[in-house]
C-alpha cells in the first residue's frame, strides 16, 4: 500500500523504522533537535507518522540508534536526549526548557540540564550524572542545594518536583541521604519537593524512588 504523502527516500528503507519509532511518542522538540542536526526539513503538525515520515534518511537512522537501539557516543549527547525524552514524557503538554539559568536565594544562577514549565512558572528541574557513574552521596548533597536555592528563591515558589537520572546507578549512601534531606523538609509544606530518582537500565528509565 502506496502512501502518497511518504517522502521517496524512505518507503523501503525507512519502512520498519518508522514502525518503530512512532511507538515511542518522541517530543517535538527532539525531533527538530535531530532534524536540524541531520540537515533535515521536519512538519511539526499532524501526528507523529506524518512528522517522522517528513524527516530524511539520515535523521531517522539517527533517532533508531538513539532511542531504540540506546547507543553511545562520545559527546553523550545521545545519552543526554534519552534523558530529555524521559523527563518530558512525565509532563504532559507543559513547556520543557534545555539548559535552564534559573537563580536561587542567593542571587547564582543555577544551570539546570531540564527545567518545567506550567503556567509560566517552574514545576519541575531535573539533572543527570554523566553516563557510567554512580551517583554519591557528595552528588546528592550538590543536587539538595541546588534545589533548595532554587525553590527558595523568586522563581520557585511553584517548584514541586527535582528528578536526579544516572545510567551508572546510585550508592546506598546516596539514596540515604537523600531520603534524609528530603523527609527534613516534608514538616514544612510550603517547602516540600518531590525528590525522585530514576536510573537508565535494559534500555529504559525507571524511578528507583519517588
Amino acid at each position: 500500500m502506496n502512501n502518497k504523502n511518504f517522502p521517496e527516500f524512505g518507503n523501503q528503507q525507512n519502512g520498519p523504522y518508522l514502525e518503530t519509532l512512532k511507538n515511542y511518542n518522541l517530543p517535538d522538540f527532539i525531533l527538530k533537535l535531530v532534524a536540524k542536526e541531520c540537515g533535515s526539513e521536519f512538519t511539526e503538525k499532524g501526528r507523529i507518522e506524518k512528522k517522522l515520515q517528513s524527516m530524511n534518511q539520515m535523521a531517522i537512522e539517527l533517532l533508531y540508534k538513539i532511542f531504540v537501539k540506546c547507543d553511545e557516543d562520545t559527546s553523550e549527547k545521545y545519552a543526554a536526549y534519552r534523558f530529555y525524552s524521559y523527563i518530558a514524557s512525565m509532563y504532559y503538554k507543559c513547556e520543557v526548557l534545555l539548559n535552564e539559568k534559573i537563580p536561587g536565594s542567593s542571587g547564582k544562577n543555577h544551570l539546570v540540564p531540564v527545567a518545567i514549565k506550567e503556567n509560566e512558572m517552574y514545576i519541575s528541574i531535573a539533572f543527570k550524572k554523566n553516563e557510567g557513574k554512580q551517583v554519591t552521596k557528595n552528588d546528592t548533597i550538590k543536587f539538595y542545594n541546588v534545589v533548595d536555592d532554587i525553590k527558595k528563591g523568586d522563581y520557585g515558589t511553584q517548584l514541586t518536583d527535582a528528578i536526579y537520572c544516572s545510567s551508572g546507578g546510585f550508592k546506598g549512601e546516596a539514596v540515604v541521604n537523600l531520603d534524609y534531606l528530603s523527609n527534613k523538609r516534608a514538616k514544612n509544606p510550603e517547602a516540600k519537593i518531590n525528590f525522585k530518582i530514576a536510573n537508565f537500565e535494559n534500555r529504559i528509565y525507571s524511578l528507583v524512588k519517588h
